[in-house]
């Protein structure tokens, strides 16, 4: 099937001035497809008479909606209501082969691609472990392996909604251990023609936690607790904040920096918390200690005094996320906090227990947010970004029934 229509977004969009319009019958019609097709997705098998409580339109206006999206090849009829009187209700599904889509992850130690579909099932993935790839590496291994998962689909290529990029901000000026000088080319880099050129398709940009933050909302953990603040320990240490359902940005875009915030222990003469809480940091504490790590597979066989390196840092680690976390708790009061990224999840564990530990020790806080570890984890920034085409094409968005200006 042809890709789907969108323009090319090179930037992130944000609400500046944003304000409330007049909607027209086709943005409203636009808007209530992507209502039914996200309740289908997310509680589906659902027959038509439940999209139209749930979405609280009549049932004409259910029973079109579902007949473009069956035309559309989007949803699936799963079989007539067993057991029920009369005529039994058919019940309708998310066609996993509908409508697909492809994520990138850029960072200072990865590149990974999937290949997700509606259902934020990943159909295909690659990653290759490279320390502070450049663009052009970047650009090669996607070529190479885009084309790989679109091979596997022979005679029957996938309608691809388009290609999301999840990579941190600032990624070629934070400085990190080992990082390259020729390294601050990605301050210039055009990402999204870099992208375009491997596929002509729309390209979508977002820092790799808020994409991670996405992810867990539609795919995760948020489905239940729309309202949590998600850590992403990567290379740097990234936050995305999620309220009631909703990304919040902040006035510049930035929110959710946590890994910027100043930190004063003396167990460490760091100055930032990602100077510590990060995989560079662990990797560099390991160094420290005589053990050499590259990968985060090589932190699950570890001798006995790396993995003693690894408590003493899952500690230290431990102690200077509960400050963040109790300021987290006590101005936004979100329902949880979540903890992914590339660290293998039996350490993600041991350091949401040790957080949690920590933050059950303090008193006269009025709101503590349970800390636990992300539903999408180590793919959570690809899983995101493959979710950006089907954001802005498929699912609901306050955009839908807004103009908005360019931030």
């Amino acid at each position: 099937m042809p890709p789907l229509e969108a323009s090319r977004k090179s930037n992130r969009k944000r609400t500046a001035g944003a304000s409330l319009s007049g909607a027209n019958l086709e943005r409203v019609g636009d808007h209530n497809q992507r209502v039914i097709l996200q309740a289908i997705r997310v509680g589906g098998p659902i027959t038509r008479v439940a999209l139209a409580q749930i979405s609280g339109l009549t049932p004409p206006a259910v029973a079109n909606i579902t007949k473009r999206l069956l035309d559309d090849g989007l949803i699936l009829e799963a079989g007539r209501v067993q057991g029920a009187r009369g005529q039994p209700a058919m019940n309708l599904m998310i066609n996993p082969d509908g409508c697909l889509s492809i994520g990138v992850n850029i960072d200072r130690d990865h590149i990974t691609v999937v290949m997700l579909d509606l259902l934020g099932a990943v159909r295909a993935r690659a990653s290759q472990e490279i320390e502070f790839p450049l663009p052009e590496d970047v650009a090669r291994f996607c070529k190479i392996q885009i084309r790989k998962m679109l091979v596997a689909w022979k005679d029957r290529p996938p309608r691809l909604a388009g290609i999301g990029v999840a990579l941190p901000d600032d990624l070629g000026r934070v400085d990190l251990p080992h990082r390259p000088e020729n390294y601050d080319v990605w301050s210039s880099a055009d990402v999204s023609q870099l992208l375009a050129d491997v596929l002509p398709l729309p390209v979508f940009l977002e820092n790799d936690a808020a994409a991670a933050a996405l992810g867990e909302l539609q795919f995760g953990h948020g489905l239940r607790k729309p309202s949590f603040f998600y850590v992403l320990i990567s290379s740097g240490l990234g936050g995305g904040l999620v309220v009631e359902g909703n990304y919040f940005r902040g006035a510049q875009g930035r929110s959710g920096e946590i890994g910027f915030l100043p930190v004063r222990s003396p167990k460490t003469t760091a100055r930032s918390l990602q100077a510590v809480v990060s995989l560079s940091a662990l990797y560099a504490h390991l160094e420290a200690g005589g053990v050499t790590v590259g990968r985060p597979d090589q932190l699950a066989d570890l001798p006995p005094k790396g993995q003693a390196l690894v408590e003493e840092w899952i500690a230290l680690s431990a102690k200077l996320l509960v400050q963040p976390f109790v300021g987290i708790s006590c101005v936004v009061n979100p329902e949880a906090i979540y903890i992914g990224g590339r660290l293998p999840t039996d350490l993600i564990d041991r350091l949401v227990t040790a957080v949690n530990a920590r933050l059950a020790r303090l008193e006269d806080v009025p709101a503590l947010a349970p800390v636990e570890r992300a539903a999408t984890s180590a793919d959570g920034p690809a899983v995101g970004a493959a979710l950006l085409p089907f954001m802005d094409q498929l699912l609901p968005s306050r955009a839908a029934l807004m103009k908005t200006s360019q931030g």
